[in-house]
């Protein structure tokens, strides 16, 4: 059996990753290349993106030898399929890969139970109830405009504006604290020395560029483990909206975190386990691993496939 491969992928908004494994859980291949999300990107560049990190997964491993796969992509289009079944075709692999939506595989990252709850922070924020490995109710999700309350993107945009409006007031960033982060991170050394002024320029950096400001919740993270106090409020209003968000859908089995808010230690991370308290929380691991065990699943005996989870989803280096 360790002679067969098989092939999990998570194609991504912002990177692809792609895991080989033989059936007893070695992992045998991992390649990075870029964005594989075909809605964000197109279905041009996520299939060559998928098939780059494929060939360099597989290496010279015998396309052959892989009985099963499984690609998790966000906004799945139909025309992504015959163009990466060629691409499967080309490496000798008799069948294109499953597909399945990017939560159930978050939520296989963290957990071999079937049934169970994910709360995902990462750009954006969602929660749902999985049966079965698959979604059965969503929460939030809604994007960074209209919803993905506690999500990097929402944190930064809170960030961002408690500073611009400080300014708007005439109240100048001081020390090393979070409003002096933030102007740090729009204007560098080239500040305004009217406060209006800097603000005004902040603002037209972030309309410019808005998913710029998910970059800003490791700052806040940063200040608040510094006890500002602004930050420290942002990042408790977080965990208590993404707590709320999972207890719409939650109702029994693991919770898996998932996402870069939530599985990065920080404020976040510790104020929503400890909002937590009494559930079983664990933490997402390797996608591309848990799509590839997800994969593996319907070859091995259940019990078998339980104990082989870890080894599947190790966060590779």
């Amino acid at each position: 059996m360790t002679e067969s491969l098989v092939v999990g992928v998570d194609a991504g908004a912002t990177s692809t990753r792609v895991a080989v494994h033989t059936l007893d859980g070695t992992r045998v291949g991992y390649a990075r290349a870029g964005a594989g999300n075909p809605t964000a990107h197109g279905v041009d560049k996520a299939v060559a993106n998928v098939a780059a990190a494929l060939a360099e997964a597989l290496g010279a491993h015998d396309g052959g030898r892989v009985v099963a796969s499984l690609t998790g992509v966000a906004g799945h289009v139909a025309e992504m399929v015959p163009e990466v079944a060629k691409v499967w075709a080309g490496h000798g692999i008799a069948e294109g890969p499953r597909y399945m939506g990017d939560v159930p595989i978050a939520y296989a990252a963290g957990s071999a139970e079937p049934d169970g709850s994910l709360l995902l922070s990462g750009t954006g924020a969602v929660a749902a109830r999985i049966v079965e490995f698959k979604v059965d109710m969503v929460a939030d999700g809604l994007g960074w405009l209209l919803g993905d309350e506690g999500s990097g993107f929402w944190i930064g945009r809170r960030a961002v504006r408690s500073v611009v409006h400080a300014l708007d007031r005439g109240a100048p960033p001081r020390g090393e604290g979070l409003a002096e982060l933030v102007v740090e991170h729009f204007l560098g050394d080239d500040r305004p020395a009217a406060s209006r002024a800097a603000a005004d320029r902040i603002v037209r950096l972030a309309q410019a560029d808005h998913m710029r400001l998910a970059a800003l919740s490791s700052l806040v993270s940063q200040a608040a483990e510094a006890g500002d106090p602004a930050a420290l409020e942002i990042a408790s209003e977080a965990a208590e909206r993404l707590a709320a968000t999972l207890r719409r859908v939650h109702e029994s089995g693991p919770v898996v975190l998932a996402g870069s808010v939530l599985t990065s230690e920080g404020p976040v991370r510790r104020a929503v386990t400890e909002l937590l308290a009494g559930e079983s929380v664990t933490t997402a691991g390797d996608a591309a691993g848990a799509a590839a065990w997800l994969a593996a699943r319907d070859l091995l005996p259940e019990a078998g496939a339980k104990a082989l989870h870890a080894a599947f989803t190790a966060v590779s280096p």
